[in-house]
């Protein structure tokens, strides 16, 4: 309705926000005929860490993300063999203290997974190779990482940084991409109701350093009416007795 319009609803020229699953292929029905914004799927987190945090810590924080429901990706990369085993303990125990530990058990079961890396190098590759909805950056010197990062919709840094207080209080957005999308998706902004008008005007002196150039491209790509929009303005200016 919105993208088409109705009687009693005018189409408008694009749909951003989130949604489950039926939004999201809605979106994808129509893009092309009106804009879209990154799709938001089912939540995800990711978070690389050592051993330097605390294993209930880190069960806490997948758990806060497990309870959203199936189909979503719970991921724990680290190059600290001893944590991944600590963190699976604590989950195991922890998953017993939810109001719902059978949904929450599943989701961990469908979406939970460890991920053994070499280093903290190799850890922020297999992230970006994720590209999560939420990142989670838990090991000393962290802040000085984040240049590394390249695809994820939101990063939360240090072992103080849980994704709920983004979620709540913190002031990030929480409309992120998903599913992948974070390799060439933000987070919804101000961004997405702006769109850009390029501007070009040209004096004939500067026309003429131009043609030069448009000809030989025009004559490589086999447009030479390209390069003859350039020459019909000039040769017109001549015949008018126009300085060049």
């Amino acid at each position: 309705a919105l993208a088409y319009g109705t009687e009693s609803v005018r189409p408008v020229e694009k749909v951003v926000g989130p949604g489950n699953v039926y939004v999201t292929f809605a979106k994808r029905a129509v893009q092309g005929w009106i804009g879209t914004d990154s799709e938001a799927g089912p939540t995800e987190i990711a978070i690389v860490a050592d051993d330097s945090m605390d294993p209930q810590v880190l069960a806490a924080d997948l758990i806060a993300q497990a309870e959203h429901g199936p189909h979503g990706a719970h991921v724990l990369i680290t190059w600290s063999p001893g944590l991944l085993e600590s963190v699976d303990e604590h989950l195991d125990r922890v998953v017993l203290m939810h109001e719902r530990p059978d949904d929450v058990e599943n989701a961990l079961i469908e979406g939970g997974r460890g991920v053994l890396v070499r280093d903290r190098r190799h850890a922020l590759d297999t992230a970006n190779a994720f590209a999560p909805e939420h990142l989670e950056l838990c090991f000393p010197g962290a802040l000085d990482a984040l240049d590394d990062v390249r695809n994820a919709g939101s990063v939360f840094v240090g072992a103080y940084s849980p994704v709920p207080v983004g979620d709540y209080t913190g002031g990030t957005n929480h409309i992120l991409p998903s599913g992948g999308s974070a390799r060439w998706a933000s987070g919804l902004g101000a961004h997405e109701f702006v769109k850009r008008i390029y501007v070009s005007g040209y004096e004939p002196s500067a026309l003429e350093r131009m043609l030069p150039h448009v000809q030989a491209l025009s004559e490589a790509e086999g447009l030479p009416a390209h390069a003859r929009a350039l020459e019909v303005r000039l040769d017109a200016r001549d015949r008018r007795g126009g300085a060049r």
